[in-house]
Formats: structure tokens, sequence, C-alpha cells
């Protein structure tokens, strides 16, 4: 039976060098990005937790790894993030999980899911106050038009 493989992004604490690139890809093959502060991987795994734990623990020691998510959204929309908190963060995260009466990993979850409502709410109001104060100035017609014709062409760099 052959495992499952499962395609892993790695985000880097700082970028990297050549040289920490090659002698990390000596470990695990791996794929950088413009910049060298994400790579991918392929992993092995029954599990991607399994998957990302197996690369975690082989890289630690040659990369300064941030965190380990999925490349691909499960079934049910969801990233797995495998973090890897110093004792003193993690003893810390214990005692607020217990306190909110969870295991440490639900509570992140509930944490990040908390915060990732929250940012999407501001953004969905400061693009609500944006679109008023555009409307404010033109007919929504032009507005739309002007929309429409954005998203069809090709993103340009930020403007000075």
């Amino acid at each position: 039976m052959t495992m499952p493989h499962h395609a892993l992004e790695i985000v880097l604490t700082r970028p990297l060098t050549a040289a920490e690139l090659r002698h990390a890809a000596h470990a695990w093959p791996l794929a950088a990005n413009h910049d060298a502060t994400r790579l991918m991987a392929l992993a092995g795994g029954a599990t991607p937790e399994r998957a990302a734990h197996r690369l975690r623990r082989r890289l630690t020691a040659r990369l300064p790894i941030d965190v380990i998510t999925t490349h691909y959204p499960d079934a049910h929309g969801q990233v797995l993030i495998n973090l890897a908190f110093p004792p003193a963060t993690f003893s810390a995260l214990e005692r607020e999980a217990r306190c909110a009466g969870l295991i440490p990993e639900r509570f992140v979850r509930e944490v990040l899911h908390s915060a990732l409502a929250e940012h999407a709410d501001r953004e969905a109001d400061r693009l609500d106050r944006a679109v008023r104060q555009l409307l404010a100035h033109t007919t929504p017609a032009h507005l739309l038009s002007a929309v429409g014709h954005a998203l069809t062409r090709p993103l340009e760099g930020p403007t000075p």
C-alpha cells in the first residue's frame, strides 16, 4: 500500500541564504519562493498532521521554521497549521486553554478563527466605507463599470 503525500508550505522567520537552502535541500527536496521566505515540500504521511510533524522533525535543525501549513484545504475547506511554541509560550497557552476549558489545540483553533472573523469584519467595513466614498462622487453604474474594468486587467505593482 502506498502512503499518501501531502503538499506542505513552510513559512520561515527570515529569508534563507543560498547556502542554507542547499543545506536544507540535502535533507528534504524543497522549492523556494523568490525571496526564500517560503518553501514548498511534498511529505508522505497517513495524515497531513503526521506529514507536517515528520517534515518539522527533519528540518527544524536546518531551517528557521515559523509555521508549516497544508498547501491545499481539505474537503471541509480547512488548512492544517503546524506550530512549535517555545516552552514558556506553550505553558502560557496551556494555562489559557485550561481557563477556557479547552485543550491547547482547540484553544488555538478558536482564537485563530475569532481573529480571522474579526479581521474579515474590519475589512468588510473598510471596503464599505471606501465604496460609499466613491459613490459620493459617481453613479453606481460608473463605479461598477470601473470595477469590472479594473478586474479584467492584469495586476500591476504598487503605485508610488
